[in-house]
């Protein structure tokens, strides 16, 4: 896998360079392919969090509203602040304030959900999807009521797009997607325990409630870093950790999140070249993928593979 992300990686970059400034072209293939390898990364190794933490291989934290989340507290912040105060907002600080914001209301939203509801699967999704219904007609609301310049700014978080990418945010988003990933594969042997659920996991000396929050945590700030870049992509992980668990064949999450990352780049970063070089942007890529994602979210639960 690592060496047909290589492979995609090198076309990506070197395909049609003409005789021109290919300084400048090379800059922003680059750009490009980091933001699209960060995001993937991102998502992919967020969502096998995500499921473990829930025990189930349906959810998501785009599904249970995390994205929602995050844009609520955007159309939060422009309308205390308004447009023109968010743009003058230190990128670099608000981004780390945004992340730490995240990651507290996740862990109180979220983690009472997970930790009082997680063997009542059903009531677990609909609460989820009720929380990302509220936050998305909270936003709506807000959004109504706000200055459309404003709101502008609003709707530009709001919709994924892998051909926008705020570059001043990428060496930042990087790192702390390094260090995110980094924390989470060190967690793998307690992850494999608390897969195993709650009480063989407690039984196993394993701190249940508090590798749940930092997993939480560890996902907001993911989620944080995915949505940031390109906005918010509800069924692309869902795709990501299917193809993961299926070509692995394994629990281990030191296997599990290096493929679900290298999974997620490979599917970003091949089709975001056949649109874009190929179909010459006859098809967005966004749209594709949210498409595919909800006709597999579709295809578990027709198939009774929630667990």
């Amino acid at each position: 896998m690592a060496l047909l992300l290589a492979l995609l990686a090198a076309v990506w970059m070197l395909q049609g360079l003409g005789p021109g400034n290919r300084g400048f072209i090379l800059g922003l293939r680059a750009t490009k392919l980091a933001a699209l390898v960060t995001v993937a990364v991102a998502v992919g190794v967020s969502t096998i969090l995500f499921q473990t933490v829930a025990a189930n291989r349906v959810l998501t934290p785009s599904i249970m509203g995390f994205d929602a989340l995050y844009v609520l507290l955007q159309t939060v912040l422009v309308i205390t602040l308004g447009g023109a105060g968010l743009v003058g907002l230190p990128p670099g600080a608000k981004f780390l304030a945004e992340i730490a914001v995240m990651s507290a209301l996740a862990a109180t939203l979220f983690g009472t959900l997970l930790l009082r509801g997680a063997r009542d699967v059903p009531r677990m999704i609909l609460t989820g999807v009720i929380l990302g219904v509220l936050f998305r007609s909270v936003s709506g609301f807000l959004g109504r009521i706000m200055d459309p310049n404003e709101f502008a700014v609003v709707q530009s978080v709001s919709f994924a797009s892998f051909n926008r990418v705020d570059a001043t945010l990428l060496p930042l988003a990087m790192a702390v997607t390094a260090l995110a990933v980094a924390l989470a594969w060190r967690m793998s042997a307690r992850l494999d325990v608390l897969a195993l659920g709650r009480d063989p996991a407690v039984s196993l000396g394993l701190a249940h409630r508090g590798v749940t929050l930092a997993v939480l945590a560890l996902v907001a700030v993911l989620v944080s870093v995915s949505t940031a870049l390109v906005g918010p992509v509800a069924f692309f992980g869902l795709i990501v950790a299917g193809l993961a668990h299926g070509l692995m064949r394994t629990a281990a999450h030191a296997v599990l999140l290096p493929a679900a990352g290298l999974s997620a780049a490979i599917l970003l970063v091949g089709g975001q070249w056949l649109f874009e070089r190929q179909l010459g942007q006859a098809a967005t890529l966004s749209v594709v993928v949210e498409f595919a994602g909800g006709l597999f979210f579709l295809y578990l639960l027709l198939k009774g593979r929630i667990r």
